[in-house]
């Protein structure tokens, strides 16, 4: 079994995806197991642990963001459930638009 999680710092709250994660995949996570819920590329998070509304996203030691729902254990953190505490994400509004 290939290993498709890392753990860049060990303050990390979230584990990083190496290879690809299928639904159902057995991820090893915290000593035990998780099955995966669904497909999660190379380059994203996965919950290290269950995070609650407002918990603090921890990535190479730091805070990155912050949650804006729960997520359990396994479960994959990107902008659905989580937000940048730094910078915006996601506009619709180019630059020219917004000196206007």
């Amino acid at each position: 079994m290939t290993n498709q999680l890392i753990l860049l710092h060990p303050d990390d709250n979230v584990l990083i995806c190496v290879a690809p994660i299928a639904a159902g995949d057995v991820l090893p996570i915290g000593g035990g197991t998780v099955p995966a819920r669904e497909g999660i590329t190379v380059g994203h998070k996965i919950a290290r642990h269950r995070l609650a509304l407002g918990d603090k996203v921890i990535k190479y030691g730091a805070p990155i963001g912050s949650m804006t729902a729960a997520a359990d254990t396994g479960d994959w953190v990107h902008m659905h459930n989580m937000k940048s505490d730094y910078i915006a994400s996601h506009t619709r509004v180019t630059m020219t638009e917004a000196r206007a």
